[in-house]
């Protein structure tokens, strides 16, 4: 049987068993079931040849730039004689070679103090990375933050993570919440319901980061996700974190911009083949399904575990002053392979394209740690601006 097949018919029997589920479960199941799930299948390709492409997976460039930033939090932790950078979901980790190999090649003191970690739920994912980082095999091993570790000196570090958090759906209706289920219809296929919320903790992640909906004039039919999951991801962090810094880049909005009334579908996507589109019930296993991240609870959040928020800014902005002007003006005038430096310039201009890659937030949270740096003090006043 397809494995397609195979989890289709997983989801079909627990939402008989159950009547019917959350989408937060059906999110869930057909993102990281064993075996089946999107996330799990030995077949997943991250890139050209996947169903998106990441900032990684487009150019090393942006492992090599953002080393920048990792050096200088070392230097900022006063240069531990260990720094661990642990990167949450490190795909089929071009994004820890790049770092590593460039520390290495640039930074021999911070490479000798260089401890790489990786937490990677997914077994077939976890195999790649030990196959393309074979060559750094003492500087690496992979982590899981359910079983007790040595507290982390250094960054813990994600990129297009927290998106693919399984969110809670919702549906205004009248003057209150009512939560969006997944049930079958006659002919076995998926419908949605609407039902009462699943969580208390809606109702306090609303009031954590700042929206009122009694106050927004949201119209029935309204919809738009909660993302529960990243507070006790966020919890471990810091419960893991001793002394340095949480950098997470992704995509969202703000919350007044995510729970705007104008924004009455939400912010749900699918991706397939490279194809962007809203139904996550078709393909089931098949594709990605991601949600904006609210930014604002990234923040709120970080701050009640003690993660003080440093510096909030924009990837474009962010690997302008980290240096990649400089990447740019040099690789204009280098007499390389012309198709190599046509490739290497439009991948640079796409990590810093506002409408693309270059839109994603960057959240640099602290504990017990600051980052005073002119370069990202001007990244900060630009986005203000």
């Amino acid at each position: 049987m397809p494995k397609g097949t195979q989890l289709l018919a997983a989801l079909q029997e627990r939402i008989r068993a159950a009547g019917a589920i959350s989408f937060c479960e059906f999110m869930a199941l057909a993102l990281y079931a064993p075996q089946w799930g999107y996330y799990n299948r030995p077949q997943l390709q991250i890139g050209r040849r996947g169903d998106f492409i990441t900032s990684s997976s487009l150019t090393r460039d942006f492992a090599e730039l953002l080393t920048e930033a990792f050096v200088q939090m070392w230097h900022a932790l006063e240069r531990p004689q260990r720094f661990t950078l642990l990167e949450m979901g490190a795909g089929e980790g071009q994004f820890a070679e790049g770092v590593l190999g460039y520390s290495q090649a640039t930074y021999p003191d911070f490479f000798a103090a260089l401890e790489y970690q990786i937490q990677e739920p997914s077994p077939s994912l976890r195999e790649r990375q030990r196959q393309r980082l074979a060559p750094w095999g003492d500087r690496l091993r992979w982590r899981d933050l359910d079983t007790a570790c040595e507290p982390i000196v250094g960054c813990i570090f994600s990129n297009e993570l927290v998106d693919a958090f399984p969110v809670h759906r919702l549906q205004w209706q009248g003057d209150n919440w009512q939560e969006i289920y997944v049930s079958l219809n006659a002919q076995g296929a998926f419908q949605e319901v609407l039902g009462p919320l699943s969580d208390d903790r809606i109702h306090e992640y609303f009031a954590t980061v700042g929206i009122d909906p009694q106050q927004q004039g949201y119209s029935d039919g309204y919809r738009t996700e909660v993302n529960l999951n990243l507070i006790p991801w966020l919890k471990d962090l810091s419960e893991h974190l001793k002394r340095g810094f949480v950098l997470t880049i992704d995509y969202g909005y703000p919350a007044q911009q995510y729970y705007h009334p104008a924004r009455c579908e939400g912010t749900l996507q699918c991706y397939y083949q490279h194809r962007c589109h809203n139904n996550p019930y078709c393909f089931v296993g098949e594709q990605d399904i991601t949600a904006h991240v609210d930014v604002t609870a990234l923040t709120c959040y970080g701050e009640q575990f003690g993660l003080a928020t440093l510096y909030v800014t924009r990837q474009s902005l962010f690997l302008m002053a980290l240096g990649l002007g400089d990447r740019l003006v040099a690789q204009q005038q280098s007499n390389g392979n012309l198709l190599q430096a046509l490739n290497r310039h439009q991948a640079l201009h796409q990590l810093i394209d506002p409408l693309g890659l270059g839109g994603f937030y960057v959240v640099l949270q602290g504990k017990q740690a600051r980052l005073n740096l002119p370069q990202l003090e001007e990244a900060v006043q630009g986005f203000a601006q």
